[in-house]
C-alpha cells in the first residue's frame, strides 16, 4: 500500500501539495462554522435512560419543575421590604410576559421560604425557558442582559443552566485561542531545538494544520446530524498538533537519516514511508480503536470525542503520508536548510549527522544498564513506583459536574454559589418525581395512588418531606392538606412529585444516590409508575450506562491492539505485555486525578474549586486517549525493535538499539505533546484542565518510566520468549503481517560508528544478516553490525 503512494507522491508532489492546499481552504471555510453546531451542554445523561425519559415528560407538562433561568435578586433592607417586593413583583410579570418564557415562580408570587435565603437578603424568580439547547441559549443570553443590574431597590443577578452553558461556551473559546498562542510558539522553539533546522520545524506544522483543519470540517458536517459537545475542540486541538508532530518528527527522522547515508531524495522518501510510514499507519490504527471505544457509550458527551479524536487521528496520519512526503520530495536536501543553532553547534564540535559525539553512546550505555544485570530492579522499581502513585484513586467518589468547573467570579457560578450557601440545602437537592398512570387526585382530591407512593418514600431515612398533589408528606403519614397549589402539580394521568432530601443531603452526593435507588425499590398500585428525574437520578442513570458498557468498550480496545501489535511484532508475548504496561502506564494519572482534583491539592495553583468528587465520565475518556497516546510511542518503539531483530540482531540486542534509535524521538514528541496538552489544560473548565493535565502526565510517565525503563527491562528478561510465536502463528504473520521493504538488508539504518557502543550480546555472531544469509563471522569482522 505504501510503496505506490510513495511512488504516486514523488513524480507529482506539486500536484499533491495544490489538493492538499485546496483541501485546507475548504476546511477553513466550513470548519469555521463547526462551533455554532456545536452543544455547550454537558452531554453525560444517557437520552434513553429513565431519569430522561422522565424529565422530557416534566418539562412538557410541567415547565416550573424545570426552570433554566434564575434570576437572583438581593435587597439590603431584606426582600420583604415594601419596595423591595413592588419591584420583585414587577419583575417577575414582566418576565412572565416575555415570548420565550413558558413559566415564572417567584418568592413574592408564591411565599415560599424555599425561594428566599435563610438571611432574608436574596430571593430567586425561577422561570423555564422553551426551545432546543441552542434557542435557550440565545434566549437566556439576551434576558441576562436586559435583567441583570439594578432595579429600584434589588440588584439582580443571572444565572440557571442556560446562563452556564452560555458561559462554558464562552469560556472554551477564549481558552482554546490563549491555549494555541502559548503552545504554538513554544512549540515551535522544542522543534527548532530538536531539528536544528527553521525549515524542518515548520513542517509539523503544517502537518498539523492540515489536520486540525480538516476534523473542523468533519464537526461540522457530524454536528449537522447528531449532537457534538463543544469540549471535543479541545481535543481536536491537542490531538491534532500533537501527533501531527509525533509523525512529523518520526518521519523526518528517518528520512534526513537516509540522506545522511548518501540516498537520492526519491529513495529517501520510498525508504520513510516503508519504515517510519508503516509506524505511523500502526500507531493511527491504535490511537482510532482506542477512542472509537468510546462510541460504545450512549452519552454524546464521550461520543463527541470519538467523532473529533478518531477524524484527526486519521487526518494526521494521512497528512503524514501524502502531505510531508510531497513537502520533503520538493525540499531535498533544503530541509537542513536555516539553522538558527548552527554557531552553537559548531561550538559544541557537533559531528556532520547534526549528533554530539557522545549522544549515542550514553543511549547505549543508559540501554545496556537497564537491559544488563540490573533488568529486574529496574522492572520492579518502576513496577512499584507506578503502582504507589496509582493508590490514591482506590477512594475514588464519582459525580457530575456543576457550576464549580466555571472559573471563580462567573456571574452564573456566583448566583449558584449563593444559592447553594445562602438557601435552605435540603431544598436545592430537590428530587424530582413524575407519577403516571393514575389521575391524580380524584373526585375527592385524595389521589390514593400517589398518596400510597408519598406515605412510602416519606418512611425512608433521608427524606424530610414529600410534596404531592394530594398534599405534604412526611414521616409515613400526610402532615399538610392538599391545596390550590398543590392542583398545579397534575396533568390528565400525570403527577409532578417532589421528595425534599433532610438537611445535608446535596444534590450529587453518595446519600441522594442511594436515596434515588431506594425510591425505585418502592414498588406502586398496579398500572403506575414512578420515576425520579433531576441531577442525582441522571447521575445514576449515567454510572449505570457507563459501567454497563465498559466491558465491552475494554474489551474491543484490548483484542483489537493484541492484534495489531501482533501483525507489527509476529510476537505472542510482545502484545500481551504492550497492553499490560500501557494500562500500567495510566495508574500515574489516575492517582494525581484524585489527589490533586478530588482532595483539592494544587487548587490554588491551579486555580479550581475542589468539588469532593471526580466527574463520571472523566476517567472513561482519559482512559481511552491516554491509552492510544501510550500505544503511539509504543508502536515507535516497538517497531525499531522489530526492525533491528528483523535485521539480524540478537534478542537483547535488538531491545537495545531499539530503544537507543528511538530514545530521543519519543523524549522530544513527548515533551513537545506535553506541552500542547497542559496548554490545553490551562484552561477556565476544570473538566477540561483535568483532562489536559492529566493526559500530559500520563504522556511523560509513558515516555520516561514506562519506556525508558519498564519496557526494555521486561522484555530483557523474556529474552527469546519475548519474540516467541508457534509455528502456525508465525506462518499467518508471514502473510498478513505488516513489515517493511528491504529491512533485512539494511535499508535505512542509521549510520553509527564502530566501537564498544555497537557490541552486543552473543547472539550476534551467528544470527544471518538479512537475505544475503551471512554472519558476522562471514564477513571476516572487518566491519560492525552497525556499519553493515
Amino acid at each position: 500500500m505504501l510503496r505506490p503512494l510513495a511512488a504516486a507522491v514523488s513524480r507529482s508532489p506539486r500536484a499533491v501539495l495544490l489538493a492538499a492546499l485546496l483541501f485546507v481552504v475548504l476546511s477553513a471555510v466550513l470548519g469555521s462554522g463547526a462551533a455554532d453546531r456545536l452543544r455547550a451542554g454537558q452531554g453525560t445523561e444517557n437520552p434513553s435512560a429513565p431519569s430522561a425519559l422522565a424529565a422530557d415528560v416534566l418539562e412538557e407538562h410541567f415547565p416550573a419543575s424545570s426552570p433554566n433561568f434564575v434570576l437572583l435578586a438581593h435587597a439590603p433592607d431584606g426582600v420583604n421590604d415594601r419596595k423591595a417586593a413592588r419591584t420583585g413583583l414587577r419583575l417577575a410579570d414582566r418576565l412572565a410576559h416575555e415570548d420565550a418564557v413558558s413559566g415564572v415562580v417567584s418568592y413574592w408570587q408564591s411565599g415560599s421560604d424555599a425561594l428566599k435565603s435563610t438571611d432574608g437578603e436574596y430571593a430567586v424568580v425561577a422561570a423555564h425557558v422553551d426551545g432546543d439547547e441552542a434557542a435557550v441559549g440565545r434566549a437566556t443570553k439576551r434576558l441576562a442582559a436586559a435583567y441583570r443590574g439594578a432595579h429600584d431597590g434589588l440588584t439582580v443577578r443571572a444565572g440557571g443552566t442556560g446562563e452556564i452553558l452560555n458561559t462554558v461556551e464562552t469560556t472554551i473559546a477564549e481558552d482554546l485561542v490563549r491555549s494555541e498562542l502559548l503552545a504554538l510558539p513554544i512549540t515551535l522553539l522544542v522543534l527548532v531545538l530538536v531539528f536544528r533546522s527553521a525549515v524542518s520545524a515548520l513542517l509539523p506544522l503544517a502537518v498539523g494544520v492540515v489536520a486540525i483543519t480538516g476534523t473542523n470540517m468533519v464537526l461540522w458536517v457530524i454536528a449537522g446530524y447528531t449532537d457534538v459537545s463543544v469540549f471535543a475542540q479541545s481535543l481536536t486541538t491537542a490531538l491534532g498538533l500533537g501527533l501531527a508532530i509525533d509523525y512529523a518528527l518520526l518521519m523526518l527522522r528517518r528520512f534526513r537519516d537516509e540522506l545522511a547515508a548518501g540516498r537520492p531524495v526519491p529513495e529517501a522518501v520510498r525508504t520513510m514511508l516503508a519504515t517510519a510510514g508503516r509506524t505511523v499507519v500502526f500507531s493511527a490504527l491504535t490511537i482510532s480503536v482506542a477512542l472509537a471505544a468510546l462510541l460504545l457509550f450512549p452519552l454524546f458527551f464521550l461520543r463527541s470525542f470519538a467523532y473529533a479524536g478518531v477524524s484527526v487521528v486519521l487526518i494526521a496520519a494521512a497528512a503524514a503520508l501524502v502531505v510531508l512526503p510531497a513537502l520533503l520530495s520538493v525540499l531535498g536536501h533544503r530541509v537542513d536548510a536555516l539553522d538558527p543553532v548552527r554557531p552553537l553547534r559548531r561550538l559544541l564540535r557537533r559531528d556532520r549527522a547534526g549528533r554530539t559525539p557522545g549522544a549515542g553512546r550514553a543511549w547505549s550505555r543508559f540501554t545496556r544498564t537497564v537491559t544488563g544485570r540490573g533488568a529486574p530492579v529496574f522492572a520492579a522499581g518502576s513496577l512499584a513506583l507506578l503502582v504507589l502513585l496509582g493508590l490514591p484513586f482506590l477512594r475514588a467518589e464519582f459525580g457530575m459536574a456543576d457550576d464549580r468547573q466555571l472559573p471563580a467570579g462567573a456571574e452564573p457560578r456566583t448566583v449558584q454559589e449563593i444559592v447553594r450557601e445562602r438557601f435552605d440545602g435540603s431544598e436545592t437537592a430537590v428530587v424530582d418525581v413524575l407519577v403516571s398512570g393514575v389521575r391524580a387526585g380524584g373526585a375527592g382530591g385524595s389521589g390514593e395512588a400517589v398518596a400510597a407512593y408519598a406515605t412510602k418514600v416519606s418512611e425512608l431515612t433521608d427524606v424530610a418531606e414529600v410534596r404531592t398533589p394530594a398534599g405534604v408528606f412526611a414521616d409515613g403519614r400526610r402532615t399538610e392538606p392538599r391545596t390550590p397549589v398543590d392542583a398545579l402539580r397534575e396533568s390528565g394521568d400525570l403527577a409532578w412529585v417532589q421528595v425534599v432530601p433532610v438537611h445535608g443531603v446535596e444534590t450529587v452526593s453518595p446519600r441522594s444516590q442511594r436515596l434515588v435507588r431506594e425510591m425505585r425499590e418502592i414498588r406502586t398500585a398496579p398500572g403506575v409508575e414512578a420515576r425520579p428525574a433531576g441531577q442525582a437520578a441522571a447521575l445514576v442513570d449515567t454510572q449505570d450506562s457507563i459501567t454497563g458498557r465498559l466491558g465491552w468498550a475494554l474489551a474491543l480496545i484490548v483484542v483489537t491492539t493484541l492484534l495489531l501489535v501482533f501483525l507489527l511484532t509476529g510476537s505472542v508475548l510482545i502484545p500481551f505485555q504492550a497492553v499490560v504496561l500501557n494500562a500500567l502506564s495510566l495508574t500515574a494519572m489516575f492517582g494525581a486525578v484524585v489527589w490533586v482534583f478530588q482532595d483539592g491539592r494544587l487548587s490554588g495553583v491551579l486555580g479550581f474549586t475542589p468539588t469532593g468528587f471526580v466527574d463520571t465520565t472523566v476517567p472513561v475518556l482519559m482512559f481511552c486517549l491516554a491509552f492510544g497516546l501510550s500505544m503511539d510511542y509504543g508502536v515507535f518503539l516497538l517497531a525499531r525493535m522489530k526492525e533491528e531483530h528483523d535485521r539480524g540482531a540478537g534478542d537483547r540486542a535488538a531491545v537495545e538499539r531499539g530503544l537507543r534509535r528511538t530514545g530521543g524521538i519519543v523524549t522530544a514528541a513527548a515533551l513537545i505533546l506535553s506541552v500542547v496538552l497542559v496548554a490545553i489544560g490551562w484552561s477556565r473548565i476544570t473538566n477540561t484542565m483535568v483532562l489536559g493535565t492529566g493526559v500530559a502526565l500520563a504522556v511523560v510517565m509513558d515516555a520516561t518510566v514506562v519506556r525508558c525503563l519498564l519496557v526494555p527491562s521486561v522484555m530483557a528478561l523474556g529474552g527469546r520468549a519475548t519474540w516467541w510465536a508457534p509455528a502456525g502463528l508465525r506462518r499467518l504473520h508471514a502473510r498478513f503481517g505488516l513489515s517493511e521493504e528491504g529491512a533485512g538488508a539494511g535499508a535505512g539504518t542509521e549510520p553509527d560508528r564502530p566501537g564498544r557502543d555497537d557490541r552486543t550480546d552473543r547472539d550476534d555472531r551467528t544470527v544471518p544478516d538479512g537475505p544475503s544469509g551471512r554472519t558476522r563471522g562471514e564477513q571476516g569482522g572487518t566491519r560492525t553490525w552497525a556499519e553493515v
